[in-house]
C-alpha cells in the first residue's frame, strides 16, 4: 500500500523545512514527494528538490485547488495525502490514518503555536451557508479525542483513498484557495461516502502562513466562495425557506471582516459571488432538499455539542 504525498508550496521555506523533517520520520512513509511550485521566490522549491521531492511548477500562483489537482493527476500511489506546506505530521501520522481503511481520513490538527489549542478535526456546515471548522480556536477537549465519521475533512493533512477521486472529481479551480475542501466534502455527503476522523493521529498547523489572518485577499476569495458554495450545493427550495438565516449569517461574518479592517474585501468577494452565482448554479447537482436539511442540522447539532455557536 503506497503513499504518494502532495503539498503546494508558495514560498514559506522555513515551514517546509519542517513537514519535510515530520515527514522523513514517518513510521509508513511516502513512497513519492510532489511538490506542486505556485510561483514560489524564497527557494522553496529548491529545498523541497533536495530532499528528494519531484517539484512541478504551475509558473504561476494558480491558487491551492489547481495546485493539488495537478498533484493529483501526477501522483501513484494507493493513497493520496494532501498537506499544507506549514504543517508538522507525527512520526505515526500516516500509518494511523492509512489503518483507518476510510475513503479518506484526517487527525487532529493542533495550533503549532499553542498545541493546547485546536487547529482542525473536521468541517461542518450550516443553514446559513457558513462553513465552520469544529474547534477551531478552542481548547483541546474529550470531545475532541473521540473518532466518528465524517464527510468534510480539512485538507491541511488528508489522506484519501485514490479511487474517491474518480468517483467524486477534482477539486473545484474556482474556486481557487479556502472553501474547495468544503465543496468536496459537500459532493462526498451527497453521494453517500463517509470519511473517518481518527485524533489518535495528530498534526500541528501553523496557519494562514502564506497570506495571514484576515489579510484581504484572503477574506475576499472566502467571501466570493461562500456564495459559490450556495449556488453549487443548496436547491432552490432550501434559499426560500432559509434566506433569512443566510443573509444573517453572511452578516455576520462581513462584520468579523469588517473588525479586521477587511470590510471592502468582503463586499468585493460578495459582489463577485453574486456575478458567478449563475454561472456556478448550472454546473452543478443539488441534495434532495429534506436530505440536505437533515444533513445541515446533524452538522449544527455537531457545533452546539463542541461548544460553538452558529
Amino acid at each position: 500500500m503506497s503513499i504518494g504525498a502532495i503539498v503546494p508550496v508558495w514560498n514559506g521555506r522555513e515551514f517546509l523545512a519542517r513537514l519535510l523533517d515530520s515527514l522523513d520520520a514517518q513510521t509508513q512513509p511516502a513512497a513519492e514527494l510532489l511538490a506542486i511550485d505556485n510561483g514560489s521566490t524564497d527557494g522553496a522549491p529548491e529545498l523541497a528538490r533536495a530532499r528528494g521531492a519531484r517539484v512541478i511548477p504551475m509558473g504561476r500562483n494558480a491558487g491551492f485547488a489547481a495546485a493539488v489537482n495537478r498533484g493529483i493527476r501526477e501522483a501513484t500511489g494507493d493513497w493520496i495525502a494532501v498537506l499544507n506546506s506549514d504543517v508538522e505530521l507525527a512520526p505515526d501520522y500516516f500509518a494511523i490514518l492509512t489503518a483507518t481503511g476510510a475513503p479518506f481520513a484526517t487527525g487532529k490538527i493542533l495550533s503549532a503555536r499553542n498545541p493546547q489549542f485546536i487547529d482542525a478535526t473536521f468541517d461542518l456546515r450550516t443553514r446559513s451557508g457558513l462553513a465552520w471548522r469544529a474547534g477551531h480556536g478552542l481548547p483541546d477537549s474529550p470531545c475532541f479525542s473521540k473518532p466518528r465519521p465524517i464527510f468534510s475533512a480539512p485538507w491541511t493533512a488528508a489522506l484519501f483513498r485514490a479511487g474517491l477521486f474518480r468517483k467524486i472529481g477534482l477539486l473545484e479551480e474556482s474556486f481557487g484557495s479556502y472553501l474547495e475542501d468544503v465543496d468536496f466534502g459537500l459532493r462526498c455527503a451527497r453521494a453517500g461516502i463517509s470519511g473517518i476522523y481518527e485524533p489518535r493521529a495528530v498534526a500541528r498547523h501553523y496557519g494562514s502562513a502564506a497570506l495571514g489572518r484576515w489579510h484581504p485577499e484572503m477574506v475576499r476569495l472566502i467571501s466570493r466562495n461562500q456564495v459559490l458554495l450556495l449556488a453549487r450545493h443548496y436547491p432552490r427550495e432550501l434559499l426560500a425557506r432559509h434566506w433569512w438565516r443566510i443573509v444573517a449569517g453572511q452578516l455576520r461574518w462581513g462584520a468579523a471582516a469588517a473588525r479586521h479592517g477587511a470590510a471592502l474585501s468582503w463586499l468585493r468577494g460578495k459582489w463577485q459571488g453574486a456575478r458567478q452565482f449563475s454561472a456556478a448554479r448550472d454546473q452543478c447537482k443539488f441534495f434532495d432538499p429534506e436530505l440536505l436539511e437533515q444533513f445541515l442540522r446533524e452538522n449544527e447539532e455537531l457545533l452546539r455539542s463542541t461548544g460553538e455557536a452558529k
